[in-house]
């Protein structure tokens, strides 16, 4: 990539330069991500061996690594080939032996000669109480002790390299560090006590004892803050390059908002009302609105949402809103209805099932401005969709709706601002990775009259007595989900999971009792199968996990997960927020085939101690790290080499404000430190950055 500022160039140079490095090393090293010396400096070591010298074996920790200096003894060849060969030694205070096996004779007579000192290092263990170091890492003569370091580092491997080769290779990187000018904020660095960047990455390769391995060592947070500086700096030109399209001014009287709120049989949470205020504040605002609405399972979204939608309605405009599947678009507006009504505001749906003579008839109300809120799927993408006057656009369930998304939807109408709004508590620090180009509202509080779920754990073993517990509840009226298991990645072996289920209960409840969803069914027959649940032809659903987003049934009471242990935290706590939705009491079993592992068992205990969304997140990400959370492959998380999302959450939300911050005062980076910035930028390869803030 051209125009990389000279003083970075031997960090890009070919890594074939280095010392001990040719093709087939480089080669082995891209397993590793190692393409440039750049990369060889940020493959830290991940372990730390004492090297230092000690008077003897005895006393040592046993078996572990002892570095001594030792007069060496006799010679003792194997009887048999193959056997074990030994070398006397002693140490300052008693006697040990140097084992090798398929040894050459007159190989270690030269290196481990009788009658002379030599240190050796190696790993010590006991035979018969007496120590033995078998093939010792180094032997050195006495005035050769300064090439071994007191703690050796350990470094990550791959086939084809060897820890030796690491070294030699990454000592000879070293020798290509730059100084590099600052790019964190001075008062930020004196307050954390944090070495320069070129300190940082030496001191980094040399530990002295396990501490300096710590994420929070001052070595080693130095190094991650830069990376979540760098990864925050895109995000925050990214949201800056966005605010260069001037949005559109929308401000309400509030009189629609009004209507609503004095017919609500209940009065909204504070959460509600500090999220409502937040969206209409950046609505009245020239910046076009980029904001994520966070929400745990019935948080109340949809009033907060729809109170969006008016300001838009108020201010002269229309809205649209926009949900990821046509089961969840009818749901948005059946919640939406009753509102819609109570304000008088006119309220349509526009799915891909819209056809001929009716859909044109909606497509020329909306150009006219008469349809004032639109639900839809992704239909409303359509060329021939145009909108009168567009000015908010609310996403439901962001991950099923990319950047590029986003986007199509900002030409619908120009500076229309959006609102998107997901049901996953995510953690701060990874809304921080994957959102943090948007400002973040989140609704932490449950509204009132929400009932708590029981939850229960139960082994499969104890099927019968869950069978008939759903037939008492079924012959009572009520209804229940029951959701198999993801058996392997194949949706087939899914299938058959599903439907051998559905037969069992549909054997044991009686015909026309249960149904069935899976996620092989056309999109017709799923619809059909959904829509008998919701209407409450069918009591039992047999479901793989397509139900687990926004499907509202308030008559459903109880939710079975069968093999509970093998679905995320994240992805149970969604399933059961399907139920408590009614005036019943609710439950949820989760049915866990034993033995269970201990992350299964903390996974499922978890889930019964708490329904607070936020707390499981992070729990979720305790257990499975940030990669598997969102899973890596589609999740746009950033992948970094040594800042880690779980621990560092507190420097991501810094390196947020500190990117933000130097934006504000230096939008093009052209000062010292917005020049040492695009320096980092360059560094940490975020040429999307690069390319928003143009070469030079």
């Amino acid at each position: 990539m051209s125009g990389r500022p000279e003083p970075l160039w031997p960090l890009f140079a070919d890594i074939k330069g280095l010392d001990g490095i040719g093709p087939k090393t480089a080669t082995a090293l891209e397993h590793l991500d190692v393409l440039a010396p750049r990369d060889l400096l940020y493959t830290l070591p991940y372990s730390v061996i004492d090297r230092r010298l000690r008077d003897t074996v005895q006393g040592a920790d046993l078996p572990g690594i002892v570095t001594v200096r030792a007069q060496i003894g006799q010679h003792r060849a194997p009887r048999s080939r193959g056997g074990a060969y030994r070398i006397e030694a002693d140490d300052a205070a008693t006697r040990f032996q140097i084992v090798f096996f398929h040894a050459r004779d007159e190989y270690l007579r030269r290196v481990l000669p009788s009658g002379q000192t030599r240190v050796i290092s190696g790993r010590v263990e006991l035979f018969d109480s007496v120590p033995q170091m078998v093939h010792p890492d180094h032997i050195l003569r006495d005035d050769d002790i300064a090439d071994l370091p007191e703690f050796e580092p350990v470094y990550p491997l791959t086939s084809g390299v060897t820890q030796k080769l690491m070294v030699k290779a990454v000592a000879d990187a070293l020798t290509r560090v730059p100084e590099l000018p600052e790019w964190i904020d001075p008062s930020q660095r004196e307050q954390e006590g944090w070495p320069t960047w070129a300190e940082a990455i030496r001191e980094a390769h040399h530990p002295q004892g396990q501490g300096d391995l710590a994420a929070t060592a001052p070595i080693r947070a130095r190094l991650a803050y830069d990376e979540l500086m760098a990864h925050q700096l895109t995000l925050a030109l990214a949201r800056a390059d966005r605010r260069k399209i001037s949005g559109i001014v929308s401000t309400g009287d509030g009189r629609l908002r009004a209507k609503v709120l004095s017919q609500l049989p209940y009065k909204p949470t504070g959460a509600q009302l500090r999220a409502m205020d937040e969206i209409a504040a950046d609505m009245a605002d020239p910046d076009r609105m980029n904001r994520l609405l966070q929400g745990d399972v019935g948080a109340g979204k949809t009033l907060v949402a729809f109170m969006a939608l008016l300001v838009a309605v108020e201010a002269g405009g229309q809205g649209v809103m926009m949900a990821p599947t046509e089961i969840l678009a009818r749901q948005h507006l059946e919640g939406l209805q009753p509102l819609a009504e109570e304000a008088g505001v006119v309220l349509e749906l526009l799915t891909g099932r819209d056809k001929g003579a009716e859909r044109r008839a909606k497509l020329a109300a909306l150009e006219r401005g008469d349809i004032q809120i639109l639900v839809g799927t992704h239909a409303v993408f359509q060329k021939d969709v145009a909108f009168s006057d567009l000015r908010l656009a609310i996403v439901d369930e962001q991950h099923r709706f990319g950047v590029r998304q986003r986007l199509e939807l900002g030409k619908k109408g120009q500076g229309a601002d959006v609102l998107v709004m997901t049901a996953t508590p995510i953690p701060r620090s990874l809304s921080l990775a994957q959102y943090g180009d948007m400002d973040v509202s989140v609704l932490d509080e449950k509204p009132p009259g929400r009932k708590p779920v029981k939850t229960a754990l139960v082994s499969t073993e104890r099927m019968d007595e869950v069978v008939d517990h759903l037939r008492r509840a079924v012959a009572e009226g009520r209804q229940a989900y029951w959701v198999c298991p993801l058996v392997e990645e194949s949706e087939v072996s899914d299938l058959i999971a599903a439907e051998a289920r559905f037969k069992r209960l549909r054997a044991a409840l009686g015909e026309g009792v249960v149904g069935l969803v899976h996620g092989q069914m056309p999109p017709a027959e799923k619809d059909a199968a959904m829509a008998d649940f919701v209407a409450g032809k069918t009591s039992v659903l047999v479901a793989t996990t397509v139900i687990e987003v926004g499907v509202n049934v308030p008559n459903a009471s109880i939710m079975v997960i069968e093999r509970a242990e093998t679905f995320g935290l994240a992805q149970l706590h969604q399933l059961r927020g399907r139920v408590g939705r009614g005036e019943a009491e609710s439950t949820c079993l989760l049915m866990y085939q034993s033995p269970l592992s201990e992350t299964g068992s903390r996974r499922l205990t978890t889930l019964r101690e708490t329904e607070d969304g936020f707390r499981i997140a992070e729990v979720d990400l305790e257990m499975r790290g940030a990669g598997d959370l969102i899973g890596t492959a589609q999740s746009g998380l950033p992948r970094f080499k040594i800042a880690d999302l779980e621990r560092q959450a507190a420097l991501m939300a810094v390196a947020q404000s500190d990117a933000r911050a130097l934006l504000e005062q230096d939008p093009g980076l052209s000062s010292e430190r917005g020049k040492a910035a695009r320096l980092l930028l360059w560094l940490m390869r975020q040429d999307e950055a690069i390319r928003l803030i143009g070469v030079g």
